[in-house]
């Protein structure tokens, strides 16, 4: 085989993977099999299944017609199938995978080889730091980033991927050696490839395996700004009804009409508060907002509860300077200071406060919401970020956006208070062009 027909035959390995990556991506039952991280054992097994019929599909391609060398990515597809579904998916795909070989054409090897492959994918995934540090894989392996980053478990995971996908063509071409006609590489037919066509079959392996990675994160990417944009409705529209409600309404108007007797200025800026709070709540399109807007937010929704329950609210801002103009999810303050003002203040005879701390350490935004009411009994604090209205919403947002990239708790003490933390990467200004 000349020089120019192994790269040819490279060239289609690539275009073949990328075709059924994109075709699989189409598919809303794939989709949504592959978007869950965690499987019941027939949902792994759909899934190598899903993966089986495609990449079995090539190899037998390349069985009935030798001019495709390059559509055989059994063992590709076998090691895909590992990574993303765990070892029960990558067995059994690749003992589907390598049906056509093993009864076709004589590929008695390949079995095993492919099954092998399949459980060594399956491994990487049970190693891998977190579901994300998989599909930010990247056969680029940049080793500044990885001795300066400030989280080298991510990068030292990368490092052992790129080797393993390394290490399983060397193990292919071995035993294509070892065993000839029964495991099939593509320049299996020369004793001695040049050390460039040598490089070239394993970088063609190395990019065929990511490829659908990264097809696949970009379809995840989709669907996470779909989510993002239902569970921000879903926070709109709880404000509307738990806040904006005809007692929240009623309340303020009521104010509204006493003070405008008493002190017309104050009843006209309260007013105008109100106007605000609603122009906010009704606004659809934005993802993304300054801290500065959130807690701008956050005045005119208190200044009018501090008129309807009087000096028994105080509210106190702790924001470093430098954070003002981070980007934060829309609304993701609010519901939390409802619920300390809902749950944690209003049935404290004497009152109380809330706090918001804002500081940055590095590449991390801290925020911080506290009161000190009346707590939350142990028994519920456990499953809050399951079973809170507000605080589940807020958390489900951040999933969506950050992935594993953030942090929220809760602490709390009965009868001393309430401290909500999240944590969150700091994001460019540039994402609100995105938003």
């Amino acid at each position: 085989m000349s020089h120019d027909t192994w790269l040819g035959s490279l060239l289609v390995k690539l275009a073949v993977m990328a075709s059924i990556a994109s075709i699989l991506a189409r598919s809303n039952r794939f989709k949504s099999i592959l978007l869950q991280e965690k499987r019941t054992i027939m949902q792994r097994l759909e899934l190598a299944l899903w993966l089986s019929i495609f990449f079995a599909a090539s190899a037998a391609t390349r069985i009935f017609n030798p001019a495709y060398q390059g559509a055989d990515l059994g063992l590709e597809g076998s090691l895909i199938a590992g990574i993303l579904g765990g070892y029960v998916t990558g067995l059994v795909s690749g003992i589907l995978i390598s049906l056509p070989a093993f009864l076709f054409a004589g590929g008695y090897a390949t079995m095993p080889l492919l099954a092998g492959i399949g459980v060594l994918g399956g491994l990487l995934r049970d190693i891998a730091p977190g579901p994300e540090a998989i599909w930010q894989f990247t056969p680029l392996f940049d080793f500044y980033r990885f001795f300066k980053s400030h989280n080298p478990r991510t990068g030292g995971y990368h490092l052992v991927l790129f080797a393993a996908i390394l290490f399983a063509e060397f193990i292919r071409q071995n035993l294509s050696h070892a065993f000839r006609q029964q495991v099939f590489y593509i320049a299996q037919d020369s004793l001695s490839p040049s050390p460039w066509i040598t490089a070239a079959l394993y970088a063609a392996t190395l990019f065929a395996v990511t490829i659908p990675l990264k097809i696949w994160n970009n379809t995840r990417n989709e669907r996470k700004l779909e989510e993002q944009g239902r569970l921000l409705m879903e926070a709109r529209l709880a404000a509307l009804t738990s806040q904006i409600n005809p007692h929240f309404l009623f309340n303020t108007l009521n104010s509204v009409s006493s003070l405008i007797r008493t002190d017309p200025n104050q009843a006209r800026v309260m007013v105008m508060r109100l106007s605000k709070v609603l122009r906010r709540l009704l606004r659809k399109h934005e993802n993304f907002s300054t801290l500065r807007d959130e807690l701008s937010f956050i005045d005119d929704y208190l200044s009018i509860e501090v008129v309807r329950f009087g000096d028994k609210l105080r509210f106190e801002k702790d924001v470093a300077e430098d954070t003002l103009e981070m980007l934060v999810p829309s609304m993701i303050l609010q519901p939390l200071v409802e619920n300390s003002i809902k749950h944690g203040l209003s049935s404290k005879v004497e009152g109380g406060a809330i706090r918001i701390h804002a500081h940055r350490t590095e590449s991390r935004l801290h925020l911080i919401v506290e009161d000190d009411g009346i707590g939350i009994p142990e028994s519920k604090l456990a499953t809050l970020l399951d079973h809170g209205i507000g605080v589940t919403n807020v958390n489900e947002r951040l999933k969506v956006l950050f992935g594993n990239e953030y942090r929220m708790w809760v602490d709390s003490q009965p009868g001393r208070g309430t401290r909500i933390q999240i944590e969150v990467p700091v994001l460019e200004t540039g994402l609100a062009a995105v938003s």
